[in-house]
């Protein structure tokens, strides 16, 4: 079965990160797939709205170190092209397509959102998200910096709020979420879809090209910002060979505390 669904009705498209095993977990193909679901979705002018999801009661668990777990704590051969540095860098080409799309871009959540699936959630137009859901970027905690999804969640939440998540992995409740302004509508556990279909009725009532022309004038203001996508990239990949990631994860994977987090080093 396919970890990316697309599910079109009329002028809404349903993505679907449908990896429930792995809490939707961001994949390899599963990027790719994603980056060209919003390579069609530009080019479609039928299209008014998005719908990003996850299955089975998980919205999306992070990035998924896949094929890669072998590169956890081994610095790179001199001269080497680090593989890392290109797989983290397209997912970085993810989160500008989706904050690129014409259409509205709407997140309906159920469970959690942690790491780059918190990432996602920063590039919706409106976000929902049922009393269950819950908000976190705990990579600092494993030893890794949250790189790609930085400039995101600054934007979304602003500084002050954007450091205490990216810094110190605060969590956020849903209820939190939509104090801070990240859930923009929140639903009984068992009433997104009815909710979904309110809210997409509702979209409806805005002008498809006056969206496109509102949301390219807001994409010039949020990108008035460099372009950390190269940079990110090679924080990420650098970390991740490093020694705070091997025993981060290492921690994490034992279910134990990670070394600095008693005040001994890494």
């Amino acid at each position: 079965m396919s970890k990316f669904l697309t599910v079109r009705q009329g002028d809404v498209e349903r993505w679907t990160l449908n990896d429930p095993a792995a809490r939707n977990a961001l994949s390899d193909s599963m990027v790719v797939d994603l980056f060209e679901a919003c390579l069609r979705a530009k080019a479609d002018p039928s299209l008014r709205v998005v719908v990003l999801t996850g299955a089975a009661g998980a919205f999306c668990a992070g990035g998924s170190l896949g094929h890669f777990a072998g590169a956890i704590g081994q610095p790179l051969e001199p001269g080497a092209d680090d593989p890392l540095v290109a797989a983290n860098r397209a997912f970085g080409d993810v989160l500008h397509a989706l904050c690129e799309l014409p259409q509205l871009l709407v997140c309906a959540v159920d469970g959690a959102a942690m790491g780059g699936g918190f990432g996602l959630v920063c590039c919706a137009d409106h976000v929902m998200a049922t009393r269950r859901s819950v908000f976190a970027t705990p990579e600092v905690t494993l030893g890794l910096p949250p790189a790609q999804i930085a400039p995101f969640v600054w934007a979304r939440l602003g500084d002050a709020l954007a450091r205490q998540c990216l810094l110190q992995g605060r969590r956020l409740d849903a209820q939190a979420a939509q104090q801070h302004g990240l859930v923009d509508e929140l639903v009984d556990d068992a009433a997104l879809e009815a909710a979904l279909g309110q809210t997409l009725q509702r979209l409806r009532q805005a002008a498809p090209s006056a969206v496109a022309a509102t949301k390219q004038l807001l994409g010039r203001l949020r990108w008035k910002m460099p372009d950390l996508r190269d940079e990110a990239a090679l924080a990420f990949a650098s970390a991740l060979r490093g020694r705070e990631a091997s025993a981060g994860l290492a921690a994490f994977a034992a279910r134990r505390p990670a070394p600095w987090a008693g005040g001994d080093p890494a």
